[in-house]
């Protein structure tokens, strides 16, 4: 008989999180008794005692700790360390952590069944957290050029500030993708700061926010003639690959 294992999402306000239900329904559809649990806390350091919880075997997690977990951890796999960020953690039976970046999996795939053969285009990746990270490696993998806006640019590291963005800029680069939480629910009104009319017909615009369906940066693209799609496909995507990591200690 299997061992009941416990999994969980660490985040701060994880009221939108689809992760426990998603979760729990592998679990129920596969016949395992393991759980999972929402572990919403205000600092990362709470996470310590997290790892007290008997039978933790694996963890999700979102932001804002998707870089400041690393330091807690004994491992990273290489697409955490690629990605110098984490957003899944395998516990070892022998207590041993090790970060994985299922988020670089999930965009990757997500991406190429959004561009498929079109890939000679120049990226625009916005933002600057934890999953503009994950985008970023995913983009060097497949060898496309980028620029990243960042509200404190380097510029020996091919970022630009908002405020230097100029319509030529935006023609430039046919693939867009949005990184940042600007327009999740419930701030769904709220609009990325870009000049739009450099948008066209030719665009790819990708956000990574799934809720509300169509972001307020997409329907912007959307209403210039751009190709849009939201982020729940690689939602779905990383949350699989986080469970094969997992299933992965099992023995059946």
């Amino acid at each position: 008989m299997l061992q009941k294992k416990v999994f969980g999402l660490i985040g701060n306000n994880l009221g939108n999180t689809f992760s426990k239900d998603y979760f729990t329904q592998k679990f129920n559809a596969n016949k395992l008794p393991h759980i999972y649990e929402n572990f919403s806390v205000s600092s990362i350091e709470a996470i310590e005692d997290i790892f007290k919880i008997n039978d933790l075997a694996g963890l999700n997690i979102t932001k804002p700790y998707k870089e400041s977990v690393i330091p807690y951890l004994d491992e990273l796999a290489p697409s955490a360390s690629d990605c110098s960020a984490v957003n899944c953690i395998e516990i070892l039976p022998n207590g041993k952590r090790i970060g994985h970046n299922t988020d670089r999996f999930g965009f990757q795939k997500s991406l190429l069944n959004f561009i498929g053969s079109n890939r000679n285009m120049n990226a625009l990746v916005i933002g600057d957290g934890g999953a503009a990270k994950a985008v970023i490696s995913s983009l060097n993998i497949l060898d496309l050029n980028l620029l990243q806006v960042t509200r404190k640019p380097n510029l020996q590291a091919k970022q630009i500030a908002y405020a230097s963005l100029k319509p030529s800029i935006i023609a430039e680069h046919l693939l867009i993708i949005q990184c940042t939480p600007v327009g999740m629910f419930p701030q769904e009104m709220d609009l990325i700061p870009l000049p739009y009319e450099g948008i066209g017909s030719d665009h790819y615009c990708y956000d990574l926010i799934y809720l509300p369906a169509k972001s307020s940066f997409l329907l912007a693209a959307e209403k210039n003639g751009a190709k849009i799609k939201n982020g729940l496909e690689m939602l779905h995507l990383q949350a699989d690959e986080a469970y094969h990591i997992w299933m992965n200690q099992e023995t059946f």
